[in-house]
């Protein structure tokens, strides 16, 4: 049996994965989230432990790294899915609290999980797989400007750490992830809607550019292709180092232009 610590495991995306793990029947996982109503739930699960864990806090992530250590000292993954999405302006509103909050959970979150279980993965010969978002490598749309910043700096972290892992021949794996419908994707929408009501200066072109963002965060993406992904970086002998999964194909389109040719482009919208 293989042992692999999923966080994040208590979101849509991340119950979907842990629910396609487990029916593979060679994978215990640990499944790491702060809801405790379906922690339970993914505990009825064969194959899954329920682990009560918020990666903004360093007790946390130690007493769920003495609760793994008390079924194995080895881990042959470590999936890091936990992370949020707040929708603001980077110069309005509560921006500084809310910028903070996405580092702490999407990076530095990412960083403490994996400092403190990775001598687990070391010893099991094992790999890491972070989960960053198409938004790591595409140009920043606006107004989603600070949960770009996160996943830019995951890409970095991710590439850093990969650099440094091979020579202990640790495999350190991205997935960039398009849009998928969830409850998080609703939590955008409100975030809009508060900010078109909210904004001094951006009304007109929120208001504007609102059928755009329903438009791509409304695909009817299946999860599954994402587990499969998440799967398969997971058992391949030669993991790629990246995977990316159902990108949007609006903005695949704007990424084709020059930079220049896509702030004439959003500015154009209002006009």
């Amino acid at each position: 049996m293989k042992y692999v610590l999923f966080t994040g495991a208590t979101g849509d995306l991340g119950r979907c994965c842990i629910e396609e793990i487990a029916k593979l029947g060679d994978w215990t996982v640990f499944a790491g989230g702060t809801n405790r109503a379906k922690l339970e739930e993914l505990g009825k699960l064969e194959n899954v432990i329920p682990l009560p864990l918020d990666v903004t806090s360093e007790e946390s992530i130690e007493a769920a790294y003495n609760t793994v250590r008390g079924y194995t000292y080895t881990l042959n993954a470590v999936v890091n899915f936990a992370g949020i999405h707040v929708f603001t302006s980077m110069v309005e509103g509560d921006c500084m609290r809310d910028i903070e909050k996405m580092l702490n959970v999407n990076v530095m979150g990412m960083v403490r999980v994996n400092k403190r279980f990775f001598e687990m993965v070391r010893i099991g010969h094992g790999r890491i797989i972070n989960c960053s978002s198409e938004s790591g490598w595409m140009t920043p749309q606006p107004f989603n400007g600070p949960y770009t910043m996160t996943k830019y700096a995951v890409e970095a972290y991710n590439d850093s750490l990969r650099r440094e892992l091979m020579y202990l021949d640790i495999p350190v794996i991205k997935l960039q992830p398009g849009s998928f419908k969830t409850q998080l994707t609703n939590k955008i929408y409100e975030d809009f809607d508060k900010a078109i009501a909210s904004t001094n200066y951006y009304k007109k072109i929120l208001t504007t550019m609102k059928p755009m963002m329903t438009m791509e965060l409304g695909l009817d993406h299946d999860p599954k292709k994402l587990a499969n992904k998440v799967i398969k970086a997971m058992n391949s002998k030669y993991p790629q180092t990246k995977y990316k999964v159902c990108t949007g194909k609006l903005l695949m389109l704007l990424e084709l232009l020059p930079d220049k040719a896509v702030d004439i482009a959003y500015k154009a919208i209002v006009h």
